[in-house]
């Protein structure tokens, strides 16, 4: 990756842009801030402000990292789910085959920090987008993408706007198959994908490198249905090369994996059969590199797979109560704008007083505002207005996004570093 652009980052001058950080440390770059190691509860931050554990995001990036080494697999984790280039950068320190992404700003934000592989999890039709990966590609020969194709159509779109390009090296793609019927996207039978394959064929701008899909997808999921449509998905793989799809490459690319059943994805592709070349098998999970407190520490394989290790939620929440009108009911300073909300609600964890904390007995979110958060609280409950109160969030890609700016703390508060995201 480009440690230049990184470098840059953090000249960057700390500003009223960055919600949450010292009033005190305007003008200083976010290399002078990180330089002081100020702390997150004395240090002048103020509520609500989202901090970063140090050591649970090394904990869970040192973890995925060997599980995809000990089950064989290449790992792009989707980094849809953070936007910060400083992660993407020690994802891929931690052997990561590249950054799998959604959209055409999310490649050009990878690419201004020098990843050189990029997985684009989605089908490309915007030719102003492609004209831009077409111009990439032939100015970094390391440079390498590779890109969903679900439709014929899909396919003629992207070859007239390649051609229209100049393009000179072809863009991989994968035929994406679909999780069944009602699933998102993809192709839905398999005369469908020998159609979209044909069309590859038929151009001289697109390159038929393998198949992928997102097994999240699967209708009424459990391990049997998504291990079935696994396993459809290596027969797809399996028949193309058999049809010789696939001559002339150096490894075919097969590819899926989300945060909820790596395990199954883990398991079938082990079961891979020899293919006339290589088989690179891409796992895309993202949401690992922080992990939650909810919907994804309900759903993570690692409860099902206990010996192989688990992750830790590595995002904490820091609001303030505000408001104490009843016995009943308290207010906080954080809401809708501050936490991630569209799977569960947060989770009180802690409440901080006087430098002392202590677990949140007593205390519920039931509901967010945009700048509130809504809270039970039961006789149990010593709060009182002042106290700091932390919450646990639930889905990673929609904590990340409402942060441009994120403090990376120690256990003991202390403030390491700052992680720039780019949505």
């Amino acid at each position: 990756m480009g440690n230049e652009a990184l470098a840059r980052l953090a000249e960057e001058r700390v500003d009223h842009r960055f919600k949450g950080l010292p009033p005190d440390a305007d003008g200083l770059s976010v290399a002078e801030l990180a330089a002081q190691r100020r702390n997150l509860f004395t240090g002048g931050f103020t509520t609500p402000v989202l901090a970063l554990s140090a050591e649970r995001l090394e904990h869970n990036l040192a973890l995925m990292e060997t599980y995809a080494a000990r089950h064989g697999l290449a790992f792009a984790p989707h980094g849809k789910t953070s936007m910060a280039p400083a992660l993407f950068q020690r994802q891929i320190e931690r052997g990561a085959w590249g950054i799998t992404l959604a959209v055409p700003h999310q490649v050009r934000v990878a690419r201004a920090f020098g990843v050189e592989r990029i997985f684009l999890a989605n089908e490309l039709v915007d030719a102003a987008a492609l004209r831009w990966i077409a111009g990439e590609l032939a100015a970094d020969p390391h440079f390498r993408l590779v890109c969903y194709v679900d439709s014929v159509s899909g396919v003629r779109l992207m070859d007239a706007a390649l051609r229209d390009a100049g393009a000179g090296r072809p863009l991989d793609v994968v035929v994406e198959l679909a999780a069944g019927e009602g699933a998102r996207t993809g192709v839905r039978t398999d005369e469908e994908c020998a159609a979209v394959a044909d069309a590859v064929a038929a151009t001289g701008t697109l390159r038929l490198v393998g198949v992928a899909g997102y097994e999240g997808e699967v209708p009424r999921a459990d391990p049997e249905r998504v291990r079935a449509w696994l396993r459809r998905l290596v027969a797809l793989a399996a028949g193309f090369d058999k049809a010789g799809r696939f001559a002339g490459l150096d490894e075919i690319v097969v590819s899926a994996g989300g945060s909820a059943w790596f395990d199954a994805v883990a398991d079938v592709f082990a079961e891979i059969p020899g293919l006339s070349v290589p088989v690179l098998k891409l796992l895309r999970s993202g949401a690992y590199v922080s992990h939650d407190d909810g919907h994804y520490r309900r759903l993570t394989p690692f409860n099902r797979v206990p010996g192989e290790g688990a992750l830790e939620p590595a995002f904490r929440l820091w609001t303030q109560v505000v408001s104490r009108p009843s016995p009943g009911q308290a207010f906080a300073n954080a809401g809708k704008r501050d936490a991630a909300y569209d799977l569960d609600l947060p989770v009180a964890q802690v409440v901080r007083r006087d430098g002392a904390e202590r677990p949140a007995d007593g205390v519920t979110v039931t509901a967010l505002s945009d700048q509130h958060a809504w809270l039970e609280t039961t006789a149990e409950a010593d709060l009182e207005v002042g106290d700091w109160v932390g919450l646990g969030l639930s889905h990673p890609c929609t904590a990340f996004d409402k942060w441009q700016l994120i403090p990376l703390a120690e256990a003991d508060g202390t403030v390491v570093d700052y992680i720039r995201t780019f949505f």
